[in-house]
């Protein structure tokens, strides 16, 4: 028996935001990407394919990446980190979407966003113990993550737990394979801990 168009409204939806500049050339990422493209009701949007020039208008793209984004129970941002930072798509982004959200349309946008889970994905290119004080990177990849997650709290958006690849472009087929698994358990976790508020009326 098929759902009506009600109970499909009310299905839980959760958006992939994928910050890769070749994801044709990834092997992790793209990895990631397909495998969690497989979990029910779980949307990825290769943002560069959207904005090859790396530029969104805050007034016509912002405002349909907004309504994305108000069309999701929960936000999974997926990048690479670059440089100790994010991808420059990401900022760009940030700049222009959570800009026209959070102070431009704060009360038609940013307080309907207000409450949305968010979580990060991210690869990284060494071994995790060069992330910490005693490691070739000094810093650990939580402290590498501080902007977002002070970007997250200035949205009123509740962090969950960060799904870290590490040695993503060693990988071997194996490794890719358990890392995506992996991913998949992190979502499927993630979206067991942020039921929906239709999800909540149902229990």
């Amino acid at each position: 028996m098929g759902s009506t168009p009600t109970q499909e409204a009310r299905m839980s939806r959760t958006i992939i935001l994928l910050f890769h500049r070749n994801i044709a050339k990834s092997s992790a990422n793209r990895a990631l990407r397909d495998r969690a493209a497989m979990i029910p009701n779980v949307e990825v949007v290769d943002v560069q394919s959207l904005y090859s020039d790396g530029v969104i208008d805050m007034f016509t793209d912002a405002g349909a990446e907004a309504q994305r984004l108000l069309s999701a129970d929960r936000i999974v941002l997926q990048f690479p980190v670059q440089w100790y930072s994010t991808p420059a798509l990401l900022k760009s982004w940030q700049d222009s979407v959570l800009t026209r959200m959070f102070y431009i349309f704060a009360e038609e946008e940013g307080d309907r966003l207000t409450g949305t889970p968010l979580m990060i994905a991210a690869t990284a290119g060494n071994i995790s113990g060069a992330y910490g004080l005693g490691g070739a990177n000094r810093f650990t990849i939580e402290e590498i993550f501080t902007p977002l997650r002070a970007t997250a709290h200035r949205c009123g958006l509740p962090w969950h737990e960060p799904y870290v690849v590490f040695t993503a472009d060693k990988l071997d087929e194996a490794g890719l394979v358990e890392a995506a698994e992996g991913y998949a358990n992190a979502i499927e976790t993630f979206i067991a801990a942020t039921p929906s508020a239709s999800e909540q009326e149902a229990e």
